[in-house]
């Protein structure tokens, strides 16, 4: 099992490898092959949670190494999805992609990565509806952070195109991940009256997934209604994932609620 997730992490870093050796030889195959090399690591990230998920006997997303993995794992598809659905060519924003792999992976490398039974409040089957929505929503909005990045980054005349092409994939990402927060923040109401007797409790992470939500509700309020686009959208973006990292890691080692079995 151990051995699938240390596959797909290299195969990340061949991604950002090619794309870079691609760069310095000004090939044009480097795109086509980081792709390839991406999906084959998403792949193999895939077969890791379906190993995980049979050994545990559960869905594999009780703790913060489990969750944080498969938010990757959505994080990425998302992308392809959006890449396949658009009118644009994005696969340059591969390498991006494959670094911000790295860094999650990496990140997961700190956590307790052992398979625990779970606590008596996540012995539900909301566990896999509510957290796979709020996951998705995160990996939405993770990409739209990174392509809010990209878009900032590229302020020459040369890279209009490219950036005109970000715009509306920025947008999709966000309303993606807006509506699976909000389809989380629902579904997690439901679980929460089914455990503890009572929909919403003001819990730290309640509390901070509902400022979430109103970030990202006002960020498209005001790109449909104001026209915040492009430079402001981007901003938007960017600042508004420091909240959607608050809520999900800064909340769980910082505050005590009922969800502090989140850190584990």
């Amino acid at each position: 099992m151990e051995l699938t997730q240390k596959i797909a992490f290299a195969l990340y870093f061949v991604t950002l490898g090619v794309t870079l050796l691609g760069f310095l030889l000004a090939k044009a195959w480097k795109f086509r092959y980081a792709l390839f090399s991406l999906a084959l690591g998403w792949g193999f990230s895939t077969i890791y949670i379906a190993l995980r998920w049979a050994s545990a006997g559960r869905a594999p997303m009780s703790n913060q190494y489990e969750s944080l993995i498969f938010l990757l794992w959505t994080f990425i598809a998302i992308y392809f999805i959006l890449m396949y659905l658009s009118a644009q060519p994005l696969e340059w924003l591969v390498p991006w992609v494959a670094l911000l792999a790295i860094i999650t992976v990496g990140v997961g490398s700190l956590l307790d990565k052992s398979i625990s039974p779970l606590v008596p409040a996540l012995q539900s089957n909301w566990l896999l509806i509510h957290v796979s929505t709020v996951m998705a929503g995160y990996g939405a909005l993770a990409l739209s952070f990174l392509i809010a990045v990209v878009f900032l980054f590229m302020g020459a005349p040369a890279h209009a195109a490219k950036r005109e092409a970000l715009d509306p994939l920025m947008l999709r990402s966000c309303i993606i991940g807006f509506w699976m927060l909000t389809l989380g923040i629902i579904t997690g109401a439901v679980w929460a009256n089914s455990a503890w007797g009572s929909y919403w409790s003001w819990d730290p992470k309640e509390t901070w997934s509902l400022i979430t939500w109103l970030f990202y509700a006002m960020a498209i309020h005001l790109r449909r209604t104001r026209g915040w686009k492009h430079v402001k959208f981007a901003q938007l973006m960017a600042g508004g994932f420091v909240l959607v990292l608050f809520t999900y890691f800064g909340v769980n080692y910082l505050l005590s609620g009922l969800h502090s079995y989140g850190r584990q």
